[in-house]
């Protein structure tokens, strides 16, 4: 009886021994995370601020905060005049964004979007709003390179679409640990309350397109300088109030930008 006694010990002390060296070899089992977070701050200047093919402003300081979190995107832009500001024009102007990927297949992403444009100093008095708010979808579709984005946008408070074809291509600069981004952009536009307390409503349509091209310069891990020039240029742009005769829209035109931007990723 006692030496059954003393083999089960020694059985049963084995096994746990057994256990003990199976558990320290084995790996260990570490929970899924959720995607990481991360930010961009960037500090940028440019010479005229367009949009749309049509002259806003004219020099500016247009920061953007960004955040990411996988899949989704959200940030805020403004822009503050340095120079020259348009007669009757918004100063400053916050534009609020945010945006999710959802990948399709390999080369082709759908993403819908919505931005909040406010102009918190803007002349209603001058049938000016102080904010409008755009929701957006976007396709992106890379083939040999190029990526391929149709985009249309319909704005709840001017009651009106824009539809836009961007097309983008990357250049890679080896030798100088850089690329060219190369940027071509057409797109038309039709609102239909385009002034705010106007009786009857003001309509606006037009066309525009631009081409640039921005280089980067990595400066560490987390930060990097780039350097755009781009041409834009507004055409067709008209307005018209009720049953007035169309007028030409005087912000539309065709000007060069440069925009120097400083980033820092954390």
């Amino acid at each position: 009886m006692k030496n059954k006694l003393i083999l089960l010990l020694l059985t049963s002390l084995t096994a746990a021994v057994a256990s003990l060296q199976a558990q320290a070899v084995a790996p260990a089992v570490v929970p899924a995370t959720a995607s990481g977070v991360s930010f961009t701050a960037t500090a940028a200047v440019a010479s005229q601020y367009m949009f749309r093919g049509q002259r806003l402003n004219g020099a500016g300081f247009q920061p953007t905060i960004e955040m990411t979190a996988g899949d989704f995107t959200a940030g805020i832009w403004a822009n503050v005049v340095l120079d020259k500001q348009v007669p009757d024009s918004s100063d400053p102007e916050f534009d609020l964004y945010a945006s999710y990927t959802m990948t399709l297949s390999k080369d082709l992403t759908l993403v819908p979007g919505i931005t909040a444009y406010v102009y918190p100093s803007a002349p209603t008095s001058a049938g000016f709003y102080r904010s409008t708010i755009e929701p957006s979808v976007a396709l992106n579709y890379t083939v040999e390179g190029v990526k391929l984005t149709p985009k249309l946008y319909y704005d709840t408070i001017l009651k009106g679409a824009t539809y836009e074809m961007t097309a983008g291509y990357a250049l890679p600069l080896k030798d100088l640990g850089s690329e060219l981004g190369f940027t071509a952009t057409v797109g038309t536009y039709l609102l239909k309350e385009f002034a705010n307390n106007t009786t009857p409503s003001v309509k606006a349509w037009g066309d525009y397109w631009l081409v640039g091209v921005t280089m980067p310069f990595q400066l560490d891990k987390n930060s990097k300088l780039s350097v755009g020039v781009a041409y834009t240029e507004g055409r067709n742009a008209f307005t018209k109030q009720g049953n007035l005769g169309r007028s030409p829209n005087g912000l539309a035109t065709g000007r060069g930008v440069v925009t120097v931007g400083y980033s820092l990723s954390f």
